[in-house]
């Protein structure tokens, strides 16, 4: 059989992203400080950007409009055309628009009353300690030698962020050449430093070098972490009662002991680092009605290098290669500003529209929050849903409510008994304030939660609801029972 080669012509169509949409997509998902280090880095590169100083309500001076018509109230756009990523910028972008436009509903900046500069924000940052460096410098003030030392490092190194040693101290043991015996002394001189439970291989060590610590000490609670941990766990003080021989009030008292311990001794240390949340929309009710103004607080606003324009108007005096440059520049510029009004304009847009299907929210709290899909505002502000999603990437509203993020208004539907829906954030509020006022003798088993449920007209399954509480971090009723 003969092979050949042939050319045969095919039609096909196929979606070609322009580099201006793709900028355009990424720019409406960046969070506020993404999007100042972008704008940053864009002015570094293209010189024909530069920033508008403050208070300056045009590129030149020449092209200054009238005071008249700076006080002239400005019109709200309410529908904006999505970005598409036709063309590649023009000469002809209406600037003087856009610079009226840029702060319509903007957060506007607190001034300083006395004038003077403060320090510098570098001079109150400190680094925080952590939890290696605590230990570390605790073996440094021990009695060890010069290997035991690096035993102890090695072993203050291998622990997680709960203060837990996960390795083998056999397979340590070996490579160093150091007797295991040796190894846990040094182990065991780490678990006295503070927090008191570090470097402990699992629960029941940890507790139980907390307790050992202890004066006076617990023998009963002592034999509860050694013997019944399991029954500990799901509080069943009777079962223990029995099997130590002692009341159930004395279980009791050795239960509330334990309680009082640190599982996880490291996380004073580590884990989340608390991170303060800078609102991009700001919702205030002024004379009953709820007020969108965006923050943009920080974010520079840009404009074109006058002497690079003069160049371009007299291009006489320019050389084609220069004055081509200058073009590619301004084309990248003009498009970058325009796609960072068309963001600005969209989160507007898509917080407006949350305001709007959320004001019962809004007005009453949590457990009036309505169910809302990408689909609802998509349709509202005529564009796609994939456009509302990048908007709500990331993005916070300061709301009479508190601080939420976009997505938290974004909601499925419970149905009802009567037919209405209720939000799942609303259920789960429900849910805690349910469990909240309890009875801790006889916690509601989630069974129970689900007719107390159906009593208020939501119909939920059981496993939605043992879901949510997992959600929630909530126990199961056998491990909320409190004997008191």
């Amino acid at each position: 059989m003969a092979l050949e080669l042939k050319l045969a012509p095919k039609l096909v169509q196929q979606l070609v992203i322009t580099p201006q949409l793709q900028q355009a997509i990424r720019l409406l998902q960046l969070t506020r400080l993404e999007l100042v280090d972008m704008i940053s880095q864009e002015m570094k590169e293209n010189p024909l950007l530069e920033e508008l100083e403050e208070g300056k309500e045009s590129f030149d001076e020449e092209e200054q409009a009238p005071a008249e018509k700076a006080e002239a109230p400005v019109p709200i756009v309410e529908h904006t055309a999505e970005v598409k990523g036709e063309g590649e910028g023009s000469d002809e972008f209406d600037w003087e628009n856009y610079l009226e436009n840029y702060n319509l509903a903007s957060f506007s900046k607190q001034r300083e009353q006395d004038g003077e500069e403060r320090p510098s924000f570098e001079n109150f940052m400190a680094k925080a300690t952590t939890l290696f460096d605590h230990l570390y410098w605790q073996l440094h003030l021990s009695d060890l030698n010069e290997e035991e030392q690096r035993a102890g490092t090695w072993i203050i190194g291998n622990l997680d962020e709960d203060g837990y040693l996960k390795i083998s101290l056999e397979e340590f043991s070996a490579e160093a050449g150091l007797s295991l015996e040796r190894v846990e002394g040094v182990l065991r001189k780490i678990q006295e430093f503070d927090p008191i439970g570090v470097a402990a291989r699992d629960l029941k060590e940890c507790l139980l070098i907390q307790l050992n610590q202890l004066f006076p000490r617990d023998p009963i609670a002592e034999k509860i972490v050694q013997e019944h941990l399991s029954l500990l766990k799901n509080r069943n003080y009777p079962a223990i009662a029995k099997r130590l021989g002692v009341s159930a009030e004395r279980v009791n008292r050795a239960a509330s002991l334990i309680s009082r311990l640190e599982p996880k001794p490291g996380r004073a240390y580590g884990g989340e680092v608390a991170q303060e949340i800078i609102p991009d929309v700001y919702v205030y009710k002024v004379e009953g009605e709820y007020i969108v103004s965006l923050n943009d607080e920080g974010v520079p606003r840009l404009k074109v290098n006058s002497y690079y324009r003069r160049i371009l108007a007299e291009g006489h005096h320019a050389q084609q290669d220069d004055r081509k440059y200058i073009q590619e520049k301004l084309r990248s510029a003009l498009w970058l500003i325009r796609s960072i009004d068309q963001r600005q304009r969209t989160i507007y847009k898509v917080a407006k529209s949350i305001v709007k299907f959320q004001k019962d929210f809004l007005d009453r709290g949590i457990q009036y929050l309505k169910p809302l899909v990408l689909r609802d505002v998509a349709e509202d502000i005529q564009m796609h849903e994939s456009t509302v999603s990048r908007v709500t990437n990331n993005k916070y509203m300061h709301t009479p409510q508190g601080i939420y993020e976009l997505k938290f208004f974004f909601n499925a539907g419970i149905p009802s008994v009567q037919g209405e829906a209720m939000a799942s954030e609303s259920v789960k509020s429900l849910l805690k304030e349910i469990i909240g006022r309890e009875n801790p003798r006889k916690p509601y088993s989630d069974e129970k939660l689900v007719q107390m449920l159906k009593e208020r007209n939501i119909h939920i399954a059981r496993r939605t609801i043992s879901k949510y509480r997992e959600m929630m971090k909530i126990l199961s009723s056998s491990e909320r029972r409190k004997v008191v």
